[in-house]
């Protein structure tokens, strides 16, 4: 059987963004969809995105921002216009909405990989991956020989190679590679909603399970269109 998982993350309310990138899915023959969390947050169709997502029964991680909208509590840590984000997201919600958020899980396993909205060894601190050293202390954790992660909005890729005599973890940015036998990856597939790589395109990642390819997607949406729909008070935020 084929199996290709689509993998999103950060999608951040983007509507725009979310439809462009499930199109491209779609035309690239897609038969799984994953999400590595934030759904909401920033931008300005959180319901509109939720329920897409709920619809298509998208198995589906927690992200801050998901998190943030449960936990009236903390808005006071935040900075006054970051909590009047907060707080439009949560009122833009149904309590069936909410509970459905706080049913995800900070880490799932698939069909023999991980997805995580941040790094295994603390999902529910929400610590970033930028580089190896932050990707050595996930793959002391990481179980299966693949992980997806995001939070950081940056396509980046981690391999870590382990012989009897060294240890060895690379990192840069790519386009497909082939998941050799062997290594574990770590790989983060950019941010549908909000890149944050000077590529204003959407992102999102293609894992095809029988020919053990990843590969960076990059697709074009209506950005004029998104901006328009964030409320003026947050648009600084973006």
């Amino acid at each position: 059987m084929v199996m290709k998982y689509a993998i999103l993350s950060d999608i951040h309310a983007n509507l725009q963004a979310l439809a462009a990138v499930l199109d491209d899915g779609k035309a690239q023959q897609c038969t799984h969809y994953a999400c590595l969390g934030d759904i909401v947050g920033n931008g300005g169709k959180p319901k509109e995105c939720l329920q897409i997502i709920r619809e298509m029964g998208m198995t589906c991680v927690r992200g801050n921002f998901d998190d943030y909208c449960l936990k009236p509590e903390l808005d006071r840590d935040f900075k006054p216009q970051a909590a009047g984000n907060v707080k439009w997201t949560r009122s833009q919600l149904s309590v069936d909405d909410l509970d459905w958020l706080r049913c995800l899980e900070l880490v799932r396993n698939l069909d023999g990989f991980t997805i995580v909205h941040a790094t295994l060894d603390c999902p529910q601190r929400w610590c970033y991956a930028f580089n190896q050293v932050d990707a050595a202390a996930n793959f002391a954790f990481q179980n299966t020989p693949v992980c997806f992660f995001g939070h950081t909005h940056v396509p980046i890729a981690f391999s870590r190679e382990q012989t009897p005599e060294r240890r060895t973890i690379n990192g840069g940015t790519y386009s497909k590679f082939h998941v050799d036998a062997g290594k574990k990856y770590f790989v983060n597939p950019g941010s549908v909603g909000q890149p944050r790589d000077n590529n204003p395109k959407a992102a999102y990642a293609i894992y095809d399970l029988e020919g053990e390819i990843v590969e960076l997607r990059r697709v074009d949406y209506d950005i004029a269109g998104a901006q328009n729909d964030i409320p003026p008070e947050n648009r600084t935020l973006n």
